[in-house]
């Protein structure tokens, strides 16, 4: 089994990271724009399509409220096993610590899963500081 962990500082606040995170359905939209393009939920699962056209099935695991984490498992794809999971929190300055952790099988898909989560949580960082900068006008 491959273990992959990455982590980013982000410049909005934990609360601001939390509610995009939390927010099964919009993956596409709030949390991680131009790495995921596309986002539907049936039946309770998540179907994503990321930037190079690859398709996959998530099942959201828990959502655990107080501890700012979510975790989910892809149930279709080309891993044997695969678990992950994200949380946010506090750096101490009021901005974000996210951190996304992946457990998977095969071991041999570890090096590809580990260059698309490095580029998705650059994603989830842009997305997230950008839209902390949008200014409401009406």
């Amino acid at each position: 089994m491959a273990y992959i962990y990455e982590s980013t500082h982000i410049d909005v606040t934990p609360v601001a990271a939390w509610d995009a995170l939390r927010d099964w359905g919009a993956l596409d939209t709030r949390l991680a724009a131009g790495f995921v393009t596309a986002s539907v939920i049936d039946r309770g699962d998540r179907v994503i399509t990321f930037f190079d056209g690859s398709v996959v099935r998530e099942r959201l695991v828990s959502c655990d409220e107080d501890a700012r984490r979510l975790a989910w498992s892809i149930v279709d794809g080309p891993y044997l096993h695969h678990h992950a999971s994200a949380q946010v929190s506090d750096d101490g300055n009021g901005a974000t610590v996210f951190v996304w952790i992946a457990d998977i099988l095969p071991a041999t898909l570890a090096g590809r899963t580990a260059q698309m989560m490095e580029l998705g949580i650059d994603a989830v960082r842009r997305t997230l500081e950008s839209a902390d900068r949008v200014v409401d006008t009406r």
